[in-house]
């Protein structure tokens, strides 16, 4: 199991935007609604690149100072604390009664992947990818490749839940199977509308072979 983190356990999409924001406005370049559209499931990268188009690039800072900014900002927010979403903490810990593994694939810095795995607790994640761990981030396929090397599985063994058509995208093209929360389902992608509709039964239905017969709970 591979999980998305940001929008998909914790609830800290919103918290992301005001980072964005926030930023934005320093930099003096307000985001309107659509920005939002955007920018949900970015990575802190491409969220910079997002934010320093409409700048001055003769006098606005680069890409790399934007991403250092937004990543300072979502920080300050997440040390006040994040919220797991609901079904979360009882499906990783369903999938530890089980004995299956599970991996935390995000694009956020690695400091905000390991301060929210403070909250979900990181002892329930065999490992965890954040942006950097990996050649290219979302939604390239190199962070699901680089996990599922890691667990030392083929990622078409893997199921992926995530909560952003960047995400699917990247779980797709390694050859997870992918389960989507809060968006629509299609080739090769099962919609849940929350974590509570997700149990051992259907996750063994997405990785058994066709005409197979799956064991139960």
């Amino acid at each position: 199991m591979l999980f998305d983190m940001d929008g998909t356990l914790v609830d800290t999409e919103g918290l992301w935007w005001d980072a964005c924001v926030e930023v934005a406005d320093g930099l003096g370049s307000p985001l309107g609604e659509a920005d939002r559209e955007e920018l949900y499931g970015l990575s802190v990268e491409d969220a910079a690149l997002h934010i320093t188009a409409a700048l001055d690039t003769t006098g606005g800072p680069g890409a790399l100072a934007v991403e250092a900014m937004l990543t300072d900002a979502f920080t300050v927010r997440l040390e006040s604390g994040v919220t797991t979403l609901p079904g979360a903490v009882a499906l990783l810990e369903a999938l530890r009664a089980a004995g299956i593994p599970a991996g935390l694939v995000s694009a956020s810095p690695r400091p905000v992947v390991d301060l929210v795995l403070e909250t979900v607790g990181g002892h329930r994640f065999r490992l965890s990818v954040a942006a950097g761990d990996s050649a290219r981030n979302k939604p390239a396929p190199d962070p699901y490749l680089a996990a599922a090397a890691r667990l030392g599985v083929d990622p078409a063994a893997c199921v992926a839940i995530e909560d952003s058509p960047t995400g699917v995208a990247s779980a797709r093209a390694a050859g997870c199977a992918v389960i989507a929360v809060g968006l629509l389902g299609g080739s090769g992608v099962t919609a849940v509308p929350t974590l509570e509709s997700v149990d051992l039964p259907l996750l063994r239905r997405l990785v058994s072979p066709p005409g197979s017969i799956t064991p139960g709970p």
